[in-house]
């Protein structure tokens, strides 16, 4: 097997892309990740994308075909394929893209992940979102996305005594970062009392807990590492790779303050990249609500359960503290377009770690982490990334 490095990135601006189609928000990305890598279209093998509900968003399905055809690769008849994972489509469409180069089945690929959510009304939105949890046992009942995270929520609370307040620093940190992503789709700080006394969502979720509908597109280019140095001279390794899946219903769970999956799929990785969670400089985790960012800084280790809320309401997550968690914003601030937020976390590790991220730019960063989580933690998939040179 080969090592798959990443040679270029691209992204688009996150949130309400109102003059925008999908398939122009998806081509964009691709076109900057091209220009970024210094590759053309005659040099792709494959394209993977990561969507999750086209059908339903935009009534368009064959969306792998569809951005083969208006990138201008159709004469070339390459193979396109769509993953979908829920909310880590773009993270298995990345780890179906490397073992395929891995392999050596292509060389040169393109991973690519786009979302057009705000076509529909905030409540149509939110039922298609509700569509990844167990449509039998949850959904047909009423339970909502937002009710689902609010129950593990409510359960931590009681048995490791996590705060509104602990919460509501995740928020706030999240958008810190986020007003300095030119990508994110809200770029302001806010403050605790915001979110604490924002509008009840599930309680305790505010209003202020939750991540937005969103607009956007990612993407990213792989080739195998030993021909990255002739298109860079800063390719970033997919040091390791881990995905795992749970019941797709809570009550199934073994514990729902614990996604097992998660724990399994960080074990992979880090087993698979020789390196512990002690040794990231900073990670991207899915955090489409604020208890979720708590809940996967425990179970991907960088805390022990129950401790996640603390290290948040202290402040051993912000930028260049103990680990660097979130600083694009996260699906947060950054903005949540389903398909896109998973390779949006790539995007922001690479940048790190090629050290062209500025203002919040992790001092030193050598190793990088990303965590996406489909539907309610029914799926996981967790990436080790880590400077080449």
């Amino acid at each position: 097997m080969r090592d798959v490095a990443i040679i270029g990135v691209g992204d688009t601006k996150f949130g309400e892309l109102w003059d925008r189609s999908f398939r122009e928000i998806g081509i964009e990305a691709g076109l900057e990740a091209l220009e970024d890598a210094g590759i053309t279209g005659q040099q792709i093998d494959a394209l993977f994308i990561g969507n999750m509900s086209a059908g339903k968003f935009i009534e368009q399905e064959h969306v792998a075909a569809l951005v083969a055809d208006y990138s201008g690769l159709s004469p070339r008849h390459i193979p396109a394929y769509r993953i979908e994972a829920a909310g880590a489509c773009g993270a298995a469409a990345l780890a179906c893209a490397h073992m395929s180069v891995s392999s050596g089945t292509y060389n040169i690929v393109v991973v690519g992940g786009a979302e057009k959510m705000t076509d529909v009304g905030d409540t149509e939105a939110a039922e298609i979102l509700s569509a990844t949890a167990d449509q039998e046992w949850e959904s047909v009942f009423g339970a909502t996305f937002a009710s689902l995270y609010a129950m593990m929520a409510r359960r931590h609370m009681h048995e490791y005594g996590t705060t509104r307040e602990q919460m509501a620093a995740v928020a706030v940190k999240n958008h810190k970062n986020g007003a300095l992503n030119p990508s994110a789709q809200y770029q302001r700080e806010i403050n605790p009392g915001l979110v604490l006394g924002a509008p009840p969502v599930a309680e305790p979720l505010g209003l202020f807990d939750c991540a937005p509908l969103s607009d956007g597109g990612a993407a990213v280019v792989l080739c195998p590492l030993d021909i990255a140095k002739k298109f860079t001279d800063t390719p970033i390794k997919i040091a390791g790779y881990g995905q795992a899946s749970d019941t797709l219903a809570l009550h199934d769970r073994r514990d729902i303050t614990t996604m097992d999956a998660t724990v399994l799929a960080a074990r992979r990785a880090l087993h698979n990249a020789k390196l512990a969670t002690k040794d990231v400089d900073l990670a991207e985790v899915h955090d489409n609500f604020t208890i979720t960012e708590i809940i996967a800084i425990e179970d991907l280790g960088f805390f022990e359960k129950g401790k996640g809320g603390p290290a948040s309401e202290e402040g051993r997550t912000a930028l260049n503290a103990e680990v660097s968690i979130n600083t694009s914003g996260g699906l947060k601030a950054r903005g949540q377009p389903v398909g896109a937020t998973g390779l949006a976390q790539v995007v922001e590790v690479f940048r790190q770690l090629q050290g062209d991220c500025g203002d919040r730019q992790v001092d030193g960063a050598e190793i990088g982490l990303t965590h996406s989580l489909g539907g309610t933690g029914a799926s996981s998939v967790v990436h080790i990334f880590r400077r080449a040179d």
